[in-house]
């Protein structure tokens, strides 16, 4: 099991040793979301550039073939790990019949999901069942269970859906790790980062669950960042480095665009400015700088 650190530790870790490379996942989401997403995570994980995908059962672009060519690409040493991308929000079908709160056909917004888990209002047999189809049908199409399981907008952490899932993995997936998003970054760059803040929040209770059930959880966290239009993406990244422990992830959505995409999913260009710099030697460079490898 993966000790987990808590968010305040970034002072305890004391120097890493000079000698000894910082292991690190680097874990591209949201596989399966479009054609032109899937073939650049494909190609940046072929290129050895990431280590980790996560990825969407329940998106049209999904398929057996993909399986095929991720299970390929680990038999090839050149995808360590690939996790359950659970999806509760945004414009995909549930597999369930029975899944509710829908807009229509499909999940509701974050926002709905957030305030209902608040409120203690969500269907917990509902949500059971949505995850425990989710897990069954990446186990089905990978012959295997997830190495790791986290969710589409950080829904997994949200109250109520986080119980079902820490459930749902002790069951059905008891070797997989469950994503926590506790930052260990400078207070100063966490302040620059409201969404960060919440996810640490949100992740308390995460931890608190998968810790009192026995379920592993990553020790530290990093990636998330204020989607604006123009962000200096190779800028920010180094940030994503500083105090992150041996055995930290950091969450990237790189891709390319395509229609598919841009009916599904608000987050495009930014996809593209991932994917470049992922693509290119600066990032090498920066890893070899930082004596950083992919787990």
């Amino acid at each position: 099991m993966v000790i987990e650190l808590p968010t305040d530790a970034r002072a305890d870790l004391g120097p890493w040793p000079v000698d000894k490379p910082r292991r690190i996942w680097l874990c591209a989401d949201d596989y399966g979301i479009s054609p032109a997403v899937n073939a650049a995570i494909a190609e940046l994980l072929q290129r050895g550039r990431l280590n980790a995908t996560s990825v969407m059962v329940v998106a049209p672009s999904w398929s057996r073939s993909d399986a095929s060519l991720l299970s390929s690409l680990r038999a090839a040493g050149r995808l360590r790990a690939v996790g359950l991308h659970l999806t509760l929000t945004g414009a995909f079908r549930p597999l369930t019949a029975s899944f509710k709160p829908l807009c229509g056909s499909v999940f509701r917004p974050l926002a709905d999901m957030v305030f209902l888990s608040l409120i203690r209002r969500l269907d917990r047999r509902a949500l059971a069942a949505e995850i425990a189809a989710q897990l069954a049908a990446f186990s089905a199409a990978f012959g295997c269970a997830p190495d790791f399981v986290d969710g589409h907008q950080h829904v997994h952490l949200l109250p109520q859906v986080r119980d079902e899932v820490v459930a749902a993995i002790k069951t059905a997936a008891p070797k997989a790790w469950l994503r926590q998003c506790g930052s260990v970054r400078p207070v100063a760059d966490q302040l620059r980062d409201r969404k960060g803040l919440l996810l640490s929040w949100f992740s308390r209770g995460l931890r608190r669950k998968a810790k009192a059930q026995s379920v592993a959880t990553n020790p530290a966290f990093a990636g998330s960042y204020a989607l604006r239009p123009g962000t200096d993406f190779a800028g920010l990244f180094p940030r994503f480095l500083d105090g992150l422990p041996d055995g930290g992830l950091i969450m990237c959505h790189p891709g390319l665009v395509d229609d598919e995409l841009k009916t599904l999913d608000s987050l495009t260009d930014l996809r593209e400015t991932e994917y470049r710099y992922f693509a290119g030697e600066a990032f090498l460079e920066l890893l070899r700088r930082r004596h950083v490898v992919l787990a």
